[in-house]
């Protein structure tokens, strides 16, 4: 069943493989009503995905964002979403050109990370994948895919780039707790993307909730019934409204889910909506 409301996305604004208006569309294609375009560190996609969605009668377009911050030993991802008048604040484009900074200088230590251990793989055509769009491990990633060191996006993580990975290389990033205070500054409710992914959940919780965090990914992607369940009655237990997305980036692995194929009720959509984002229409979900 596909869902209507979908809150994370990505598209070449980050390390997504489709422009903002082939999103669109297959997110209009694919029966989703209400669609945010979450891409990494960048809102550069938004103004395109806004007039693909104009063309799309009863589409609704959400600006959103997606923030990395650091941990000791994991990283965690925060989502956060915007009024379109938000994006015109200079402060937050100019922290946001910040991060991209970072991430181009990590993509390309890592090639030299890659070479020294006799992967090499070309950094200009780590640039040619990303085109116009903020470099990112995927980009990374699917240079190697292309080079045939690995068969596909996930192996490149898990045996080169991840975090754990010889080819490895941090950055400059907020602490979950300024990340979430820098999103509130701007009237942004803040999400916690992919909370299966944090390897402490429980104990890093309580001081994102303390900082202020709205939500957390319930329904994310491929999860299963009784994965859904674990995640709901975490955010139950510290009074976050669950949320869901495809975190859909176009990219050749096995676990990517289009736009709207995710189990989100429009229930617990339109609940988020009216509690965090009540500028949104939600009669798209009725």
């Amino acid at each position: 069943m596909t869902a209507k409301a979908d809150f994370h996305n990505h598209s070449t604004a980050s390390d997504g493989r489709l422009s903002p208006t082939q999103l669109v569309d297959l997110a209009a294609a694919n029966g989703v009503r209400i669609l945010a375009l979450s891409d990494h560190d960048s809102t550069e996609g938004i103004a395109e995905a806004r007039r693909a969605a104009e063309r799309h009668e009863g589409l609704f377009l959400v600006p959103g964002v997606e923030l990395s911050t650091d941990i000791a030993g994991d990283e965690v991802h925060i989502l956060g979403y915007f009024t379109y008048e938000t994006l015109l604040n200079q402060d937050l484009q100019a922290e946001l050109a910040n991060f991209r900074a970072g991430r181009f200088e990590r993509g390309r230590l890592m090639t030299e990370k890659l070479a020294a251990i006799g992967i090499p793989i070309s950094w200009e055509r780590v640039l040619e994948i990303a085109g116009e769009a903020s470099v990112g491990r995927p980009h990374v990633a699917l240079a190697l895919v292309e080079a045939g060191h690995v068969s596909n996006v996930n192996e490149a993580f898990d045996r080169y780039i991840g975090r754990d990975g010889p080819a490895y290389v941090d950055r400059e990033k907020m602490t979950p707790r300024q990340a979430i205070e820098a999103l509130r500054r701007y009237g942004s409710p803040a999400v916690l993307a992919h909370p299966r992914y944090v390897k402490d959940l429980e104990g890093v919780l309580p001081e994102m909730v303390d900082a202020g965090l709205a939500g957390m990914e319930v329904y994310y992607k491929d999860s299963d019934e009784a994965l859904i369940a674990q995640m709901a009655a975490t955010a139950k237990r510290f009074g976050l409204s669950p949320l869901g997305g495809s975190d859909y980036h176009a990219l050749p692995r096995p676990d990517e889910r289009e736009p709207g194929n995710i189990p989100l009720p429009d229930s617990i959509a339109r609940d988020f909506l009216e509690r965090h984002l009540p500028w949104v229409p939600t009669r798209a979900l009725i």
